[in-house]
């Protein structure tokens, strides 16, 4: 099964379904889309500064709203803020595994979720394409894995 690392919380986001798309420069390869692929969290450690923005664009639009549903994810979010480097949220784990769906433009993305809406990201030009990421299969236990740039072979 074809995996892609996506650092926390933004992978947890996607376990609990607040998160419906990732956002990337490119659109994946088209022999995926419709297929079920794993969500690995990357080993990177959350960053406290990231959360909190994103925490201040939920609860406060005139910062701009990510792309995500408030409800699902402000619990997320106050528990990493809480403990960034406690381990609340798992590092180098494959947490689920979704069906990759046709991708769409970055800006349509963000028109579902208001005029407000925008890039979750700091890093440049990965909100080119909005990925839908549906029927998540959450992991229970989730299963550590070393995770890779793009996406990488898993097995589980």
């Amino acid at each position: 099964m074809k995996a892609i690392t996506i650092w926390q919380p933004w992978a947890t986001l996607i376990v609990q379904g607040a998160k419906p798309y990732e956002f990337r420069g490119w659109k994946p390869p088209r022999s995926l889309i419709g297929q079920r692929i794993a969500i690995h969290a990357g080993a990177r450690p959350v960053r406290r500064d990231e959360v909190k923005t994103l925490l201040l664009q939920l609860h406060d639009p005139r910062y701009g709203t990510p792309c995500l549903h408030a409800p699902l994810a402000l619990p997320v979010l106050e528990i990493a803020e809480r403990n960034p480097k406690a381990g609340a949220l798992p590092l180098s784990h494959v947490l689920c595994t979704a069906i990759l769906g046709e991708p769409k433009r970055g800006d349509l993305c963000a028109a579902e979720f208001g005029e407000a809406a925008g890039n979750d990201s700091d890093r440049e030009g990965t909100f080119n394409w909005g990925w839908p990421l549906t029927d998540i299969e959450r992991l229970e236990p989730p299963v550590p894995a070393r995770g890779a740039q793009g996406f990488w072979d898993w097995r589980p």
